[in-house]
């Protein structure tokens, strides 16, 4: 997300000239003091296939609220309000018309969503599917191609971008359909605006656990280190971006999580 690939700097790796890894040297240090952020020296996590695919989408359950069904727009809003994205057969697609939100606002959620980076491939690295899950406006998991693509290693797919890759990369070849599962707990501030808790999220990419209950360092701003300076609502918004690749999207449900109430039932 947030490419801005004229400015990238090119780093070659030790192991072969031909094998190019973008990313950054002069930007912030991670908070562990070991890595820049988009760093091209950080090691990329072990690839692993994931299971075959079912041959059906996953259902939404009962209490889901379905976002994307493959009829209509009806729960997003785009750019001026209107979403120009391409509508056809049971998914949509990116058209460089801009990013599109949810109408309505969500707090601690689960998340499923489907989607496939173009069959046709062109460019590399951050140039290649690049789209993303934008909790908030703020909180971004990254959507990529992944396969057989090496970029930054906070940049790949299912890395909370400019933050933390991934545990594995289960990326599937261009062109197919992916899952994400995602668990978010948004932060939470005192009256005084102090910080008392961190944003966590739980990935599960294609089947593979990628961030259990990882902390986010803050927001996830491009080339910046992120931080909770400025306390939040604890709802808001989700996007998905547009970089002028034709991701496809689906199946796209969420359940709002909370605490068991006994009372209620």
């Amino acid at each position: 997300m947030k490419k801005h690939l004229l400015t990238l700097t090119i780093m070659v790796t030790s192991a072969c000239a031909s094998n190019a890894a973008e990313g950054y040297t002069d930007t912030p240090m991670q908070p562990n003091g070991r890595w820049h952020v988009h760093d091209p020296n950080r090691p990329l996590p072990p690839v692993v296939t994931p299971g075959e695919s079912f041959s059906h989408q996953a259902a939404a359950p009962s209490d889901a609220l379905v976002l994307f069904d493959g009829t209509d727009f009806s729960q997003w809003t785009g750019r001026g309000g209107e979403v120009k994205w391409k509508l056809e057969n049971g998914y949509m697609e990116t058209t460089r018309t801009g990013r599109i939100r949810t109408k309505e606002e969500f707090g601690d959620f689960q998340l499923h969503l489907e989607f496939a980076t173009p069959s046709v491939v062109e460019g590399k690295g951050q140039g290649r599917g690049n789209n993303g899950v934008n909790i908030f406006g703020k909180y971004e998991i990254q959507i990529l191609d992944s396969y057989n693509n090496p970029t930054y290693a906070d940049g790949m797919v299912g890395s909370m971008y400019g933050q933390n890759p991934p545990l594995r990369n289960a990326a599937k070849p261009p062109g197919q359909w992916q899952t994400y599962d995602i668990i978010f707990e948004g932060p939470r501030w005192d009256d005084e605006g102090k910080l008392i808790k961190r944003a966590h999220i739980t990935v599960i990419h294609n089947g593979v656990l990628l961030h259990h209950r990882k902390d986010f360092y803050g927001n996830t701003p491009y080339r910046a280190l992120g931080n909770y300076d400025k306390p939040h609502a604890p709802t808001g918004y989700l996007e998905l971006y547009e970089h002028g690749n034709p991701v496809r999207f689906r199946n796209i449900w969420i359940r709002p999580i909370g605490e068991y109430d006994e009372a209620a039932e």
